[in-house]
């Protein structure tokens, strides 16, 4: 049985939100979730990172949910420039990826949490007051992934495989046709890309390809 006192505090102790999505029903959907629910205030919404910065200098929330894949402006740069600035709220991540390309960066760059959207409403409604009082908070596929992470050491020399595959990015060849080259599938591609992701310590083709370069992979 609930203790009424609890639930009485737990209601005057109101979390305000700032919600950072690119799709505009998303933000409609969560924004209604937590209108509806005691004990929160959505304060306002941002449709990519650069915006999230300037509504989060403007409103000053207990927790912003951040997307992370948004055009304009990705999350992770805008949690690392949050970081960076010293900003109050504390950064919840609710996406719908849990690769070690996305998961990594976002915590490494002081997210205090990392949801998917097909987490339960309460699950979600608790994450959210645990990350207003700085408690971190993890869906068990992200702290699975995490716990590989930190027992793989970030330098782990790339596969021949994965060797293959980032020569053919740095090229500028597409997913597609790397497949058709290397004869296998995409998302078998896909796969090695994840993985040289993690080991390179990076979250896009881009910035593979020039870390790469940097550690001598690519001559």
């Amino acid at each position: 049985m609930t203790d009424p006192a609890m639930t009485d505090s737990a209601m005057n102790d109101e979390v305000s939100l700032l919600i950072v999505d690119d799709h505009p029903v998303v933000r409609d959907g969560l924004r209604g979730m937590f209108d509806n629910a005691p004990g929160f205030t959505v304060l306002g919404e941002a449709s990519n990172g650069v915006e999230a910065l300037e509504r989060a200098a403007a409103l000053d929330p207990d927790v912003i949910l951040m997307d992370l894949r948004m055009p304009g402006g990705g999350g992770v740069d805008a949690i690392r420039e949050l970081t960076r600035r010293g900003a109050r709220a504390k950064v919840l991540v609710l996406t719908t990826y849990d690769t070690d390309s996305d998961t990594l960066p976002a915590i490494e760059a002081g997210a205090t949490g990392y949801l998917l959207k097909d987490a339960p409403r309460d699950e979600l409604f608790t994450a959210v007051r645990a990350a207003a009082q700085g408690r971190t908070v993890l869906s068990p596929a992200v702290a699975s992934r995490l716990v590989s992470a930190v027992r793989t050491p970030r330098n782990e020399p790339l596969s021949a495989r994965e060797r293959e595959v980032l020569a053919l990015v740095a090229k500028g060849t597409s997913n597609r046709e790397i497949a058709r080259e290397l004869f296998i599938s995409e998302a078998t591609v896909k796969t090695h890309l994840t993985h040289l992701y993690a080991k390179l310590g990076v979250n896009d083709r881009a910035a593979a390809v020039a870390t790469a370069y940097q550690r001598g992979i690519l001559g």
